[in-house]
């Protein structure tokens, strides 16, 4: 992570080399639910505790959440003992850079915002296959 990584969380870079924006929906945040990230800020900010690198701002389909699903990541599925409400299709999450991967390998990878996709994740996606899924595309 290092070189890239920021200690602040708010001033950590997207896949372009600009300030990250965010994540979640703006409709998503008055409502104060499905709010995204390993710290729920709404941003796919990382840090040194974010082991699956939560990076990737991904617009959910119905084919990768069924994907997900089928592979042992149900996302679509509520659970309120962490007050989730499930994620269903146009809903932006911040996915592991390493799930996206697995999901592109599959042909199952959802949109990417780029500009709300934290540069780590060029750790593991570089930045053409990721501009093949931009939601600019």
């Amino acid at each position: 992570m290092d070189g890239f990584f920021k200690k602040k969380r708010n001033d950590q870079l997207n896949v372009l080399g600009n300030k990250l924006e965010l994540c979640n929906c703006q409709s998503e945040l008055i409502r104060n639910t499905k709010i995204t990230g390993f710290f729920r800020d709404g941003f796919c900010n990382t840090d040194d505790q974010d082991f699956g690198l939560h990076t990737v701002c991904c617009i959910m389909t119905d084919e990768f959440l069924d994907y997900s699903k089928h592979v042992g990541n149900d996302l679509s599925t509520p659970i309120m003992e962490y007050n989730f409400p499930g994620l269903k299709k146009n809903d932006h999450w911040c996915l592991c850079a390493s799930r996206w991967k697995e999901a592109f390998l599959n042909g199952k990878a959802p949109l990417v915002k780029l500009e709300s996709t934290n540069i780590l994740t060029l750790s593991l996606i570089d930045i053409d296959t990721l501009k093949k899924f931009s939601l600019q595309s």
